[in-house]
């Protein structure tokens, strides 16, 4: 088809596009605008022709004529039809200007008319080709579009190849998909013009398959279902989206330890090569889809004699893959054995789980096979479905433990000890610690609806409310009904105040309240003899304690470290060592609270404990930012925003991180779309303590962006909220040092010197060094601000060294950066090199940039050092901020120079003199030096 400039086809949305492809798009973009040609490749299913398509429609208006064509397998051998597709439209148009021997084979190439072939008339076929696409060419640019290419007629892939690689600078594109497996493009982009960009498009990600899914309607599929879809579809959107729909079609889920149904379309797809298999192969191939990793050695144990020989041949016909590292074997997609192992009968995959529940030399993986191959009530499979199950929580697979937890619970009859909803309450508990909180709360809403004893169903409350997250306003309707079943005893009424705390903290924003809660809690669990309990309710009034910079919060650590311990809560997210990091990290005790936090985040990570390593990732990169070390903290700032979106876990505490760190070392755009998500986030779930961080992070982001009035508003939000809060450790958020720049850029150093005093105040009382030298750094800038230019440049000089012995080097680079700021347009050295090495140092590129920019702007325009002129009685009436802009402009100085020796924008600077103009009945800064020089002529 061909579509000119005068002809547009409809808009198309490429809902799908953004999901997982925004900088593959980008990127192909960017090298249609160069005037280059992009080859689309990858495997079936995986996005090209969706990317092709967006991609057409995005850039299709820069080119005076697409040409488009598609191809299909079933048309293959039809020569010359790819070509028709092209130049049918146009042959009228162009066959003037072709020469008559061309003219004539190409028309009876593409209508038919006549025996034209590659072999009678090749050379005049492929010259008229190249001449047809230049005489398009000599009207405005053409892009020539075309999707699966593997099914080109081998005629029309000749003739489009000859003419590609002779185009040179005639404006001709090509936007071309092909599907390959593995790296087999080469052959296409010979193919293609020379300036081609090959772009192959990988598997999604967990995350966007998640997304995808959401996106298409598929929102109800538990967090598990959503691993097991793109663990099946191996993160093929096609594939993920068929399976999805499956899983939408379907009334009845898959039960624990079952694969996901395989929709027919699917199957028609990978099974088609089954039909070529021996019987024996193909229950060979069975039993290695239903083991865990599946080995030739187990196959051979699982009575498969002949399995050499069976999976050779299922290797060669492209089913199986080889490890090249190790006796495994995989299959050539994981939908291969998903599928194979759907199409089998019910009694042939019993059989399989059958051989391999003797056959496995892992007792979990024997365990699961059995239940597998069971059907019904067995006490003695229960057993050892339970014994499995904690012999994975021991090894840190806590979703491993889930699943068998609840493979006990089916096989477990009734009236046994345990119970079913027991196992099932421990599955649900399990689930939780791998982060998948939608399969918990299912399995705790459905043990609610029979339990009736209290514990059972305060431990089945607790799972509701823990899966809430961080939207505890959601589950209030938990809280009277927990505390009705707890009745008197403390121990149960432990748990539930305990939690009490928590929504006090997070829906209400008292931490003052939240605090009382916790120590309530924690007096229940002593009385109760429940020291998990009481360990966990100490560590969160420590941790509350210690943000609201109370006294009390180093002996509350103390009493939460005293023996015995409970391993559980030492390296929970909110347990006493995580309490002891943030004392650590707030005291400016760097070092140690680095080691603190590796050791607590390598813990979790071998119990498999999802969540608190969301959280504890996100404190090591918050320690490796205040230490200065930008790149590491944004990597791991990344990894944990990855890693919350995953699972579902901390998205706003980790956004919130994520925009800082890109602020400090990465993309400030970036930064302020994580800090607004983060906000957005926290206001959607009620979270008081959250939203205030995210803002405060949503002002840093502006501050280095330049927009200091955003930050000023962003922050002054965050000042009301602490205040609300009752929070005064300044060290909690480090938004004031931030906050008083920005009030000295928008011409408040009033206000900002205000917000230094009550912070000072508070940082003195609890002796927060670093937080004293930014304050100090801050207080400069208004010293600047009023004039005070040598007692500015005194006190940048002390805090600079102050924060370096500190440890904090990032902090450390903007006082140096401030210092040259404040030097320039003064007599001595004015050189930035010193900020521009800190900065580097730290990785801090949005800063080093502003470095540059400083820098070029103070070698173009020096300042001239002219004797301070005093203002004329006019200028009296005028703000602080306004006299001193003017008295500036009376010396000579440009906008820029005002903006640096005060720290406000360019910006604030023009507004700022407007203003004057106005006050002052004058028109241009010509006429504020006028009423100077009257003045000094008097």
């Amino acid at each position: 088809m061909t579509v000119r400039r005068d002809f547009k086809e409809p808009a198309r949305c490429r809902p799908d596009l953004v999901i997982g492809r925004e900088e593959l798009f980008a990127s192909a973009r960017d090298q249609l605008v160069r005037g280059g040609s992009v080859l689309l490749h990858g495997p079936a299913g995986i996005g090209k022709s969706t990317v092709l398509r967006a991609l057409a429609a995005d850039y299709g208006d820069a080119a005076r004529t697409v040409l488009r064509c598609s191809a299909t397998e079933s048309e293959s051998h039809l020569p010359f039809l790819a070509l028709a597709d092209l130049f049918g439209l146009v042959l009228d148009e162009i066959s003037d200007k072709l020469p008559t021997a061309q003219r004539t084979a190409l028309e009876s190439a593409l209508t038919g008319r006549g025996e034209s072939t590659l072999q009678r008339d090749g050379l005049a076929l492929r010259l008229a080709v190249l001449s047809a696409l230049r005489a398009l060419a000599a009207s405005g640019p053409v892009l020539l579009v075309a999707d699966d290419l593997q099914w080109l007629d081998s005629a029309s892939a000749e003739l489009l190849g000859f003419a590609a690689r002779r185009l040179g600078d005639t404006p001709v594109q090509l936007l071309c998909a092909v599907r390959t497996e593995g790296q087999e493009y080469d052959r296409h982009l010979r193919a293609s013009p020379p300036d081609t960009l090959a772009v192959r498009l990988n598997p999604l990600s967990r995350a966007q398959v998640s997304a995808l899914l959401d996106h298409r309607g598929y929102t109800d599929l538990p967090r598990s279902t959503v691993r097991e879809i793109h663990r099946t579809s191996g993160g093929n959107p096609l594939f993920a989206l068929e399976l999805g729909r499956a899983l939408g079609e379907n009334p009845t889920p898959p039960r624990p330890g079952e694969p996901l149904p395989v929709p027919t379309s699917l199957r028609a797809l990978v099974l088609s090569r089954l039909d070529m298999l021996s019987g024996e192969a193909r229950r060979t191939l069975l039993v290695a889809s239903a083991g865990a990793r599946p080995t030739l050695a187990l196959l051979h144990a699982a009575g498969r004699e002949n399995a050499e020989a069976e999976t050779a041949q299922a290797a060669e016909l492209g089913l199986l893959a080889t490890e090249p590292e190790g006796p495994a074997m995989r299959f050539a997609h994981p939908l291969i054995s998903a599928a194979l192992y759907a199409e089998a009968p019910a009694q042939e995959r019993r059989a399989a789980h059958a051989a391999l529940s003797t056959a496995a030399s892992d007792p979990i993986e024997r365990a699961r096979n059995l239940a597998l191959a069971t059907t019904g009530t067995d006490p003695e499979v229960a057993a050892r479905l339970a014994e499995a199950a904690a012999l994975a929580r021991d090894r840190g697979a806590p979703s491993v433990a889930a699943s068998l937890g609840l493979l006990a619970a089916r096989h477990t009859p009734p009236d046994v000890t345990p119970a079913p909803d027991e196992h099932r309450l421990q599955a649900a508990e399990d689930a939780i610690t791998a982060g998948e909180v939608d399969l918990a709360r299912d399995i705790a809403r459905e043990v609610l609806t029979r339990a009736t004893v209290p514990a059972d169903r305060i431990r089945a409350w607790e799972v509701v409310i823990e899966a809430a997250g961080q939207a505890l306003g959601d589950v209030d309707a938990v809280f009277p009904q927990a505390l009705a079943d707890a009745g008197d005893d403390p121990r149960l009424l432990a748990l539930v105040h305990y939690h009490l705390a928590w929504r006090k903290l997070i829906v209400e924003g008292d931490f003052s309240e939240a605090r009382q809660e916790a120590a309530h809690a924690a007096e229940l669990a002593a009385r109760g003899g429940d020291r998990r309990t009481e360990l966990m309710a100490l560590s969160f009034q420590a941790s509350t304690e210690t943000l609201m910079g109370h006294p009390d919060a180093p002996t509350t650590i103390k009493r939460a470290l005293k023996e015995p311990q409970d391993p559980y809560v030492a390296c929970h997210h909110n347990g006493v060592g995580a309490a002891r990091f943030r004392w650590l990290l707030m005291s400016d005790q760097l070092p140690e609270a680095r080691a603190t936090i590796t050791a607590l985040l390598r813990e979790v990570r071998r119990r498999g404990m999802v969540e608190s390593e969301v959280h504890f990732q996100r404190f090591l990169a918050e320690t490796e930012l205040r230490s200065g070390h930008c790149g590491r903290a944004l990597d791991l700032s990344r990894e944990s925003l990855r890693l919350a979106r995953d699972s579902g876990i901390g998205l706003g505490a980790s956004a919130m991180l994520a925009s800082l760190a890109e602020a400090s070392g990465g993309d400030v755009d970036r930064a302020l779309a994580l800090a607004r998500e983060a906000a957005e986030r926290a206001e959607e779930d009620g979270d008081q303590m959250y939203l205030s961080r995210a803002l405060a992070a949503l002002g840093h982001a502006q501050l280095v962006a330049g927009d200091a009035a955003g930050a000023v508003g962003s922050l002054r939000r965050v000042r009301e909220l602490e205040a609300g809060l009752r929070i005064t450790d300044p060290a909690r958020g480090r938004w004031h040092g931030d906050l008083a720049e920005a009030l000295v850029r928008v011409g408040e150093p009033g206000e900002a010197q205000d917000v230094i005093d009550v912070a000072r105040e508070h940082a003195l009382r609890l002796g927060r060094e670093s937080v004293l030298a930014v304050l100090d750094r801050a207080e400069a800038l208004v010293r600047a601000a009023h004039g005070d230019h040598e007692g500015a440049l005194s006190r940048l000089t002390s805090v600079q060294d102050r924060l370096a012995k500190l440890g904090y080097g990032l902090e450390e680079a903007r006082a140096a950066f401030a210092l040259a700021r404040l030097r320039t347009g003064r007599p001595g050295p004015t050189s930035y090199d010193e900020a521009a090495r800190l900065f580097r140092r730290c990785r801090a590129l949005p800063w080093l940039r502003q470095v540059e920019a400083a820098a070029s702007e103070g070698a173009a325009e020096p300042v001239p050092v002219r004797p301070q002129v005093p203002a004329s009685d006019a200028l009296e009436g005028l703000a602080s901020m306004e006299r001193q802009v003017a008295a500036l402009v009376m010396e000579g100085a440009t906008n820029r120079e005002i903006a640096a020796r005060l720290f406000i924008s360019v910006k604030t600077v023009e507004a700022t003199l407007t203003r004057v103009y106005r006050k002052l009945g004058i028109r241009s800064r010509v006429d504020i030096v006028r009423l100077a020089a009257g003045r000094h002529a008097k």
